[in-house]
């Protein structure tokens, strides 16, 4: 009995390092996925043309999407998790109140293409095993998207400035 003792306290003692070396290289691992991540989460959080400024202060909820994507998380992957769900409410905010002038079908595919990439990166960040990679590769893209959205919204501003021809507008409600 007593050696029987003496054995499973052995084995028991091996599990327990084991566990122990197997919890520290989680850590590790978990450590340098949140570095990656951090290093990645740069988005293009200010505006890039005059037209896309003057939205910010007329479209409440593009105000509010770009202010969500400025400000970055810190310390955990938990925060950074917090921020895509934040991130994911605030970009199909964007559908419900688009500016007259910006309702478009370019514009609405557009911002149907940022919903599903931001979307995207709230899943890719909740999973069990994150992948650090494919994080930063949806920042990458959302920020593309971004800039493809705000370019839009400046040819339909420069566009809507060029003067009607004598007869075009006949010629338009005839089409």
């Amino acid at each position: 009995m007593l050696l029987f003792l003496v054995l499973l306290a052995q084995f028991s003692c091996k599990d327990n390092d084991q566990r122990l070396a197997d919890n520290l290289k989680d850590a590790k691992k978990k450590e340098l996925i949140f570095k990656t991540i951090d290093k990645g989460w740069n988005f293009m959080d200010s505006p890039i043309n005059t037209v896309s400024e003057a939205t910010l202060k007329t479209w409440h909820e593009w105000r509010a999407f770009m202010t969500e994507l400025s400000i970055k998380p810190k310390k955990t992957i938990t925060a950074f998790q917090k921020k895509a769900k934040t991130l994911s409410t605030k970009v199909v905010a964007l559908n419900s109140n688009i500016p007259p002038q910006f309702n478009t079908p370019q514009i609405r595919s557009r911002i149907a293409t940022l919903i599903t990439q931001v979307r995207m990166l709230d899943l890719y960040i909740n999973l069990d095993k994150v992948s650090d990679k494919k994080v930063t590769q949806l920042v990458g893209e959302i920020n593309l998207e971004m800039v493809s959205l705000q370019r839009k919204m400046d040819k339909i501003v420069e566009k809507s400035k060029i003067p009607m021809e004598a007869g075009e507008s006949e010629l338009l409600m005839m089409l």
